[in-house]
């Protein structure tokens, strides 16, 4: 019986029923496992219970403990200004507490590790948060401390002292079973291939309903995984990983290990996630507060623009000409068309005299202007100043004041007109709304770094206030750029000035532009940033098909790595086979993942002669996987272009349904544009019109595979037109 370094023991007690033991070789592993019939329990199962009930019993204490405080900080009024601050700063305090402390439906206790031999062995329970009693002893440690690390790392090569690794299945408070690796010098380890820790527990997880929002792994972290999240805070540290292999959930994962190992100082710096459109963000919403992290900004790039009102998205061909890194010399130059000399001397009368200010003067004052200040709002003083000192000076009585000439005449409509012409105190909105809805402005800002025809598809019409404007998401960091070269405006210093932060975690990073790169580069402090992301996922104008364009565009000097991933935890193998037909073929079909669950449902393709009935054969589809799905939800994947008729057609059959981008996967069954499903996770998907999805998108077949690698169960793929080939082979 070959053996994996370890010897691995399951148990399991599940509601009244009783069980006897007998031994299993399932992909060698020696597992012992119940037999229902015979009374026979663990012996440790009910301590384990014990120590479990006694965990949350101090839990609930802690949490009315802290309760109680909250309230005793909330009540107090009053008091000097010293006591206000400090009262903030404990009411503050306390809500974090407050906030780590309800772990809500998740269980509290998932693993135990024993170390070192029977005369120095030391036991410690692995939990979601450390939990401590009256005296201060542990009664959980925190997944992300350093004595946790081998409850995921430990092999049979390497046990990292261990002796036994304990995983615990449980349902809230209750415990339903217990798997056990034991670690000796005298088992052999002849395994080849992954080698997958909680191998049960993490089939039983996998196995589980979607719930419509991505839940954490904290129970399950394998090898690989938690190397990536343990990894040094410092650089960029870039994650590739194919579908399914956990890229999401470790990168966050990874924040919340680094806000626990870094506390100060991230916590005042800021962790701040980036994801690739807000359903995403729904979709993930609960798993850093799951794990005790509250204070982390989620965000998409437009949510960094506070100002602007985002609504949607260009065509690609847009979206390509405004993530071009030449958009950055553009805003540039548009900048620099707003920094004007006078047309003509400038002549303003003062009392009995005539104050002037020549065209050469008004030259030189800019060209300064634009020498001593990088940022074009910072200069708008020293320009004003620079145009009352040469009136002043042109005074027929030297001791006229500067600054008494700028009190009396700042506010007169022809100084107003003036310095508004010469140096503009511009917003981001202003400036970009006014080059978009001018061709004489595009032409002379762009007209060195674009063709015509991209100038003119960048015009749109001016009809509304620059604070009115629907921008699209591919303005965003066009926005961006013109706040960073144009500098906050006074008085607007707190709103206008660009926030960064101690570690940046991105998803989907494949997909961004140079100019959305920029972005986030100008938000890194010290340039700490996670990347995750497939290059082989890799859609929409400017997917790359590679990550060297990425780390030239965020490098920094504190270094990049490269991990990946290449386990994969949702797919079935049978599933993962169909799907890497696509990209077989391309540079993109190196590598596919591992895929952990060898056995599951055949992928079914259905063919429908005549396309009127499309929609009828989706509503008949819908309905036999809703009769064997129970609980779990269902993704209708559809062309963009096939929205609206899909969701009439559901709707009038009585089968009701989400559309996507109103709620994530609120519903059972939700209706998803193939532009939106990136990153989205289902138990079974009716993916439509495979041909349309690979001609509707530049990166169409990339575009396919993400969409086929959705489901955790099955997949049933319906059309009226003829397969994309790679499909149409071994069928």
């Amino acid at each position: 019986m070959a053996q994996l370094g370890f010897l691995r023991l399951l148990l399991v007690v599940t509601g009244n029923k009783a069980f006897s033991l007998e031994w299993l070789t399932v992909k060698n592993l020696v597992l012992y496992i119940p037999k229902e019939g015979v009374a026979a329990i663990h012996p440790d199962f009910q301590a384990e219970q014990d120590y479990i009930t006694n965990a949350y019993e101090i839990l609930d204490r802690a949490h009315l403990q802290t309760q109680k405080l909250h309230t005793m900080v909330e009540s107090g009024r009053g008091g000097t200004h010293q006591a206000r601050f400090e009262r903030d700063v404990i009411s503050d305090q306390v809500n974090k507490r407050l906030s780590q402390l309800d772990i809500g439906d998740a269980s509290l206790v998932f693993g135990r590790i024993d170390q070192g031999g029977t005369n120095e062995s030391e036991t410690f329970y692995i939990g979601r948060i450390a939990v401590w009693d009256e005296k201060q002893d542990p009664i959980t440690v925190d997944w992300r401390a350093p004595i946790a690390e081998g409850f995921y790392r430990a092999t049979g090569k390497h046990p990292m002292g261990l002796t036994r690794r304990r995983h615990f299945a449980s349902r809230k408070k209750v415990l339903l079973g217990i798997e056990d690796e034991f670690f000796g010098e005298d088992i052999v380890d002849d395994s080849e291939g992954p080698v997958f820790k909680g191998r049960m527990t993490l089939a039983a997880t996998m196995e589980q309903a979607r719930t419509g929002r991505l839940g954490d792994i904290v129970a399950t972290i394998q090898g690989e995984q938690d190397e990536i999240i343990r990894s040094p805070l410092s650089g960029m540290l870039i994650v590739q990983g194919g579908p399914g292999t956990g890229k999401t959930v470790v990168a966050l994962h990874r924040a919340a290990y680094l806000l626990y190992t870094h506390r100060f100082p991230l916590e005042g710096q800021g962790v701040l996630v980036i994801g690739p459109n807000r359903v995403f963000l729904t979709y993930i919403e609960q798993v850093l507060p799951s794990l005790g992290e509250a204070g982390v900004r989620l965000a998409v790039l437009s949510d960094l623009i506070p100002r602007a009102k985002v609504r949607g998205y260009d065509i690609e061909r847009i979206a390509a000409i405004k993530g071009r890194n030449s958009m950055k010399d553009v805003v540039r130059k548009a900048i620099q068309d707003r920094q004007r000399p006078l047309r003509k001397n400038l002549r303003i009368g003062y009392g009995l005299q005539r104050l002037n200010l020549t065209v050469e003067q008004s030259e030189e004052i800019v060209r300064e202007g634009q020498r001593r200040y990088k940022r074009h709002n910072s200069a708008r003083d020293f320009v004003r100043d620079q145009v009352f000192q040469k009136l002043a000076e042109s005074s027929k009585h030297q001791s006229l004041n500067p600054e008494k000439l700028k009190n009396d005449l700042a506010s007169t409509l022809d100084m107003r007109k003036t310095l508004e012409w010469m140096w503009p105190s511009l917003s981001a909105e202003h400036l970009i709304h006014d080059l978009f809805g001018s061709r004489a402005l595009l032409q002379s800002a762009a007209a060195s770094f674009f063709t015509d025809e991209d100038i003119e598809a960048l015009y749109r019409s001016r009809s509304l206030h620059a604070l009115e404007v629907e921008w699209t998401s591919d303005d965003v960091p066009i926005l961006d750029e013109a706040q960073a070269q144009l500098g906050p405006r006074a008085g607007y210093k707190e709103e206008e000035t660009i926030r960064t932060y101690g570690h940046i975690v991105v998803d989907e990073a494949q997909d961004l532009s140079p100019m959305e790169l920029r972005m986030l580069k100008r938000r890194s402090l010290n340039g700490s940033m996670t990347l995750v992301g497939d290059i082989a996922q890799a859609t929409g104008a400017w997917a790359h098909d590679n990550w060297d364009g990425i780390v030239d565009a965020l490098s920094h000097k504190s270094g990049t790595r490269f991990s990946q991933l290449t386990v994969g935890y949702r797919l079935p193998q049978p599933t993962m086979d169909v799907a890497i037909r696509l990209l077989r073929d391309t540079q993109f079909g190196f590598n596919p993942p591992v895929a952990v669950r060898e056995a599951g449902d055949e992928p079914r393709f259905v063919h429908v002669g005549i396309p009127a009935r499309l929609p009828a054969m989706v509503v008949a589809l819908v309905r036999a996987e809703l009769e064997k799905l129970g609980s779990g939800n269902l993704a209708v994947i559809v062309p963009d272009t096939h929205l609206k008729t899909m969701s009439e057609s559901l709707h009038s059959s009585g089968i009701g349904h989400g559309l996507v981008d109103a709620g994530a996967l609120e519903d059972q069954v939700t209706l998803v544009p193939v532009s939106l499903v990136k990153g989205l996770e289902v138990d079974a998907a009716v993916v439509v019109e495979p041909t349309e999805i690979v001609d509707g998108e530049k990166n169409g077949l990339r575009a396919l595979y993400v969409a086929l690698t959705r489901a955790t169960q099955r997949l049933a793929i319906v059309h009226t037109k003829p397969l994309p080939k790679p499909l149409q082979e071994e069928r």
